[in-house]
């Protein structure tokens, strides 16, 4: 079943890749049709049954399954199955008899007399061959090599071909408004579009072409992080104002005043007001409780708003805690 599945799913994504076929199946553009036989291990394989036009990827592997179950059951009750074409009821989870089929030539494996014999000229099938766009496992390969992206953010960035060309077009953009070009930013790029973007694209319930936070929305927002405007925290932040109002990323920042503290001397004012408020602390992180440091870091955070920039404010803490 779950085979079944990988395999629907696919050829589901390589025809929609193609261009040939949108893929959904609820709507009849891809339907399936579900043989299962069981059999004995080591036995000649049973009879089998046929499940038609399930609608659904999911509903095939809970066919296969509920199918399985069933033929099983009926054989070790003593039973026999019979050639028949069933249905799939998704509500009930089962597959019920629709009409029998008792000999094997009732499927129609024949020639049909008013269909002539269909030649594909080699030369055609190679110059079409050529012409094929960039197919889901060339791509994931691509996204790992030359993007270095974990096999996971690839696989998901591939699933569906508006995605991935999505992605593409965000990380285009974040390179060409960061001046950045490196693994590090693809991979900023895919877990910002996998991560905050896709949750919030779900509840929308939208697709990617009517949602109203685009690739240059988020390239912007991206770049405000990269440059070190905004911290990756307040960059979570800003995200949620962008979908809550469709205002730029950069006009957030401003309006809310959310750029980043980069003045060390503000931030180790911060700093020494969380020590001495904290004096009993600092005892006991000097006495040998490191974890205490994490501490520190959050109050420190918490007094600047999330607005300290993370890499100074570790470094004149460790100072000032004698590391």
């Amino acid at each position: 079943a779950e085979e079944a599945r990988a395999y629907l799913t696919k050829l589901r994504t390589i025809l929609r890749y193609l261009g040939t076929c949108d893929g959904n199946m609820d709507e009849g553009s891809m339907r399936a049709d579900v043989n299962v036989s069981v059999r004995r291990p080591g036995g000649p394989l049973g009879t089998r049954c046929e499940i038609k036009n399930v609608n659904s990827v999911r509903y095939v592997q809970q066919a296969i399954e509920y199918e399985a179950r069933r033929q099983i059951d009926v054989i070790e009750g003593g039973g026999m199955i019979v050639q028949e074409t069933r249905l799939f009821d998704p509500v009930q989870g089962v597959t019920r008899s629709l009409r029998s089929k008792e000999e094997a030539h009732d499927y129609r494996y024949f020639p049909d007399p008013d269909l002539l014999p269909l030649k594909l000229d080699a030369v055609w099938v190679d110059s079409i061959k050529k012409t094929l766009p960039e197919l889901p496992d060339e791509k994931k390969a691509r996204f790992i090599e030359k993007f270095g992206l974990t096999p996971y953010n690839a696989s998901v960035l591939v699933a569906e071909k508006e995605i991935a060309d999505f992605y593409e077009q965000t990380l285009s953009e974040t390179e060409k408004v960061s001046g950045q070009a490196t693994k590090t930013v693809a991979t900023e790029v895919a877990n910002l579009v996998t991560g905050d973007y896709f949750a919030a694209l779900k509840e929308s319930g939208k697709s990617i072409a009517e949602f109203h936070i685009n690739s240059k929305m988020l390239a912007e927002l991206l770049r405000l992080k990269l440059d070190n405007t905004i911290s990756g925290r307040i960059a979570k932040d800003v995200f949620e104002v962008m979908n809550e109002s469709g205002k730029s990323p950069a006009q957030i920042v401003e309006e809310k005043g959310l750029r980043q503290v980069t003045d060390t001397g503000a931030i180790e004012k911060s700093i020494d007001e969380i020590l001495a408020a904290n004096a009993d602390k600092v005892a006991e992180y000097k006495s040998g409780k490191d974890k205490l440091f994490g501490f520190f870091v959050g109050q420190v955070m918490k007094a600047t708003g999330g607005k300290a920039n993370p890499a100074i404010l570790n470094e004149l803490l460790k100072k000032k805690l004698g590391n």
